[in-house]
């Protein structure tokens, strides 16, 4: 039984975390097959899978299926699941209500945006035995309240507002915090002062991990280059090279080979 409670020994040890976010059972068994630590089911699937502007179209039911093909390809790894748009602030029935299906589909543990109302289904979740992962910095589900995708907390008042934001989270009993687009000396800051860890995106190298999303770090999205990923491979131009190939021994006759036709 997988818990994320390993985390915790796992930052106690000062061992760094890695996480990448996927999406569905193919990408999951990749993972399975990795020394990658964890998965994150995301809501940004609703941008990457199904053409969506941003992550508020996510729903639960877009959610569900996708959080148990990854649990069924995913083997021995922590799988964490996003809670969606609006469903962490409405009334506490309906939040439990969302974070048990969620779980019940095959997740570890959910995350949660946010640090204000949403501290009260947290602290409930966490009581019931339920896992909960924090947000803090750019929280995607709020892009239309922010303005867009920014970099957060970069003045004074607003770092020490995030400060205070992640030690409320982790008094209610988040299991860990993921930080996004926040300065580097902010998170690292946040990161020292917290017992739970501390993942990263866009948050700098001196936290206790790191996700990216799976697309991303493989080159998939030629589109998207925000300056905190590092693409480790050219997947978009890899998949183009080998449909046009494909394409050429079609039109050429040189797919099927006799070897690949049946007698």
């Amino acid at each position: 039984m997988q818990s994320i409670t390993r985390f915790q020994a796992m930052k106690a040890a000062q061992q760094k975390i890695s996480m990448v976010t996927c999406y569905d059972f193919w990408s999951a068994q990749l993972v399975a097959e990795s020394a990658v630590d964890s998965i994150l089911v995301g809501d940004s699937l609703a941008v990457v899978m199904h053409g969506f502007p941003s992550t508020v179209h996510a729903t639960l039911d877009l959610m569900l299926p996708h959080v148990a093909a990854v649990a069924r390809g995913a083997g021995d790894k922590i799988i964490i699941a996003d809670m969606p748009f609006m469903t962490a602030s409405s009334d506490l029935a309906s939040g439990v209500a969302v974070a048990t299906a969620l779980i019940q589909a095959g997740a570890h543990a959910v995350k949660i945006e946010g640090a204000k109302h949403q501290r009260t289904l947290i602290a409930h979740l966490v009581e019931a035995g339920l896992p909960v992962v924090g947000h803090l910095g750019l929280t995607p589900q709020a892009v239309l309240q922010l303005g867009g995708h920014r970099v957060q907390a970069k003045t004074e008042a607003t770092a020490k507002v995030l400060c205070q934001e992640a030690e409320q989270l982790e008094r209610v009993g988040i299991a860990a915090l993921v930080l996004e687009c926040v300065p580097a000396k902010v998170a690292s800051l946040i990161a020292q002062s917290l017992d739970c860890p501390v993942i990263g995106i866009g948050a700098g190298v001196q936290v206790d991990g790191q996700v990216l999303v799976l697309q991303d770090l493989l080159g998939a999205n030629r589109g998207f280059h925000p300056k905190f990923l590092r693409q480790y491979a050219d997947l978009a131009g890899d998949i183009l090279g080998a449909l046009n190939h494909f394409h050429e021994d079609v039109i050429e006759g040189a797919f099927p080979a006799r070897c690949e036709s049946y007698a």
